[in-house]
C-alpha cells in the first residue's frame, strides 16, 4: 500500500472543487443533456427541495456549474427518459438511475422498520396499489382515497402517509413532479428500467461500500464523516467498510493541513492547476452540504437561517455563498421578485481577508448572470451589509443597466 498523502489546505480546495465540478470548462453553446450528465457525473445525487425563493433548490447546482441552462432540462424529460430516479439519496434527493440498486437494501430496510409493522393499514395499502395500478400514477390530489387529515407526520392525510410509505419503501416510485412540485407516485415496474429492478444488488454493506465510494469521487477529498454524510449513512457501520476500501487501494489515506481527522482520496484524483469560475453556491449543493467540512476547506461559518426567526437572523433569509475563484468570498441574499421581474440582493456580506474593491466586480457579473437566467429585467441592491460592497454592487449594476438601455434605444432606433 503506497504511503500516506500530505495535501496542503489550497490543494484540498482544489481537489474538492475539481472533483465536484466547478474547474470543468464551461460549456461551449447552449447546456443540453450531456452536460447536465456530466454534472450529475461528477456530484452522484443532487437535493431536491420545495424552496423557490429564487430558482428550484435543485436547479441551482446547475447553474453554478454550467452557467445559464434550461431548466425544464432537469424536470420532466428527464424522467421520461428513465435518465434519473427520485429517493432518499442524501435527503430528497435525484439521482441517476443507474444507481438505483445501491438503494435497494434503504427500501428493504424502511419497509421493515415502518412498513410491515403497520398491519393496520395494510387494507389502505393494498387499495393505494390497486388504485395506482388500474387508473396509473397519481398525485395526493388525484387519489380518490386519500382520507382524513391526521395530527402525526406534518398533518398529512392517511391517504398522503400511505403514499410516502410506500414510496419509501420501494413499493411505489416517483414518477415526476407536477407544475406546483407535488409528487406523482407510480409502480416501480413503470418508472424503473426492468434490467435494474432484476438486477440482483450487493448485500447491505456491499451496496454502501459502493455508496462510500462514489461519495469519495464526488467529494474529491474527505475524512470519514464527510464521507458517510453524502449519502446519510451511519458513521459507526461506515467506518469499518472505510477501512476495507482503503485495504483493497479504493481509498488512498491522506493527511490534509490543518484537519483533526484522517482524510481520503479516491484511487484517481485531479489536483487542478486553478478554480476560475465565479458563481453562487445554493444552501441545498452538494459543494457545502456537511457545514463541518465547508469550515474546514473554507475556513467559511455557514448556517442556512430559512428556520430562524426573522429577528434572530444574521445575514437573511436565502443567502447563497458566492464562490470566486477557490475560496467563498461574500455570502449573499437574494430573491426572485417575478411580479416586478427584478433579481433583489436584500444583503451582500463580504468574507476576510478579501476586499470590497475585489469582490464587487466581480460579483456584479455573476449577479447579471443570474438575473439572466431567471429572465428578470433588473437587479435591485439593498443597503443591508457591507456599506462599501453594497456601494460597489449598485455602481456595476447601475452601469451595466445604463448600457443596456443604451444598447436597446440604438437598436430601436435603427
Amino acid at each position: 500500500m503506497s504511503s500516506r498523502n500530505s495535501i496542503t489546505r489550497e490543494q484540498a480546495r482544489l481537489i474538492a472543487l475539481g472533483a465536484q465540478g466547478f474547474t470543468d470548462p464551461l460549456p461551449k453553446g447552449a447546456p443540453d443533456m450531456r452536460a447536465l450528465r456530466r454534472v450529475f457525473k461528477r456530484v452522484g445525487v443532487v437535493q431536491i427541495d420545495s424552496v423557490n425563493v429564487l430558482a428550484r433548490a435543485h436547479q441551482l447546482p446547475f447553474f453554478s456549474r454550467l452557467g445559464p441552462y434550461r431548466r425544464d432540462l432537469l424536470g420532466e424529460k428527464a424522467f421520461k427518459k428513465r435518465e434519473l430516479f427520485e429517493y432518499w439519496g442524501h435527503m430528497a434527493s435525484y439521482v441517476p438511475m443507474k444507481h438505483y440498486p445501491l438503494l435497494r437494501w434503504r427500501m428493504e430496510e424502511f419497509y421493515e422498520k415502518y412498513v410491515r409493522p403497520r398491519s393496520t393499514r395494510t387494507d389502505l395499502f393494498r387499495r393505494i396499489t390497486s388504485e395506482i395500478s388500474e387508473r396509473g400514477e397519481q398525485s395526493i390530489s388525484t387519489l380518490s382515497d386519500r382520507g382524513e387529515r391526521a395530527g402525526a407526520w406534518w398533518g398529512w392525510s392517511e391517504g398522503k402517509m400511505a403514499l410516502e410509505l410506500l414510496f419509501s419503501a420501494g413499493r411505489l416510485a416517483v414518477s415526476r413532479r407536477g407544475p406546483n412540485f407535488e409528487r406523482y407516485y407510480d409502480l416501480p415496474e413503470r418508472v424503473i428500467p426492468a434490467e435494474l429492478l432484476k438486477t440482483s444488488p450487493p448485500d447491505p454493506d456491499g451496496s454502501r461500500k459502493e455508496l462510500l465510494k462514489l461519495a469519495s469521487h464526488c467529494l474529491g477529498i474527505a475524512t470519514a464523516k464527510d464521507l458517510a454524510d453524502y449519502f446519510r449513512l451511519p458513521l459507526t457501520g461506515s467506518r469499518p467498510l472505510i477501512a476495507e476500501l482503503v485495504e483493497a487501494e479504493d481509498l488512498r489515506p491522506a493527511d490534509v493541513e490543518g484537519w483533526k481527522d484522517p482524510a481520503y482520496l479516491p484511487r484517481r484524483f485531479v489536483l487542478p492547476s486553478e478554480a476560475s469560475r465565479d458563481t453562487f453556491v445554493s444552501p441545498f449543493d452538494s459543494l457545502i452540504w456537511f457545514r463541518e467540512r465547508t469550515e474546514r476547506l473554507f475556513d467559511f461559518f455557514y448556517r442556512i437561517e430559512i428556520y430562524v426567526p426573522a429577528s434572530k437572523r444574521i445575514h437573511g433569509y436565502y443567502v447563497l455563498p458566492f464562490l470566486m475563484g477557490d475560496r467563498l468570498a461574500a455570502r449573499v441574499d437574494l430573491k426572485a421578485d417575478r411580479k416586478v421581474s427584478s433579481l433583489l440582493v436584500k444583503s451582500a456580506y463580504l468574507e476576510p481577508p478579501h476586499k470590497s474593491a475585489q469582490v464587487a466586480s466581480r460579483l456584479a457579473s455573476a449577479l447579471k448572470e443570474m438575473a439572466e437566467w431567471l429572465e428578470l429585467e433588473r437587479i435591485v441592491v439593498e443597503a443591508r451589509g457591507d456599506a462599501a460592497l453594497t456601494r460597489g454592487l449598485n455602481r456595476e449594476i447601475r452601469s451595466h443597466q445604463s448600457n443596456r438601455r443604451t444598447a436597446r434605444v440604438a437598436k430601436e432606433l435603427g
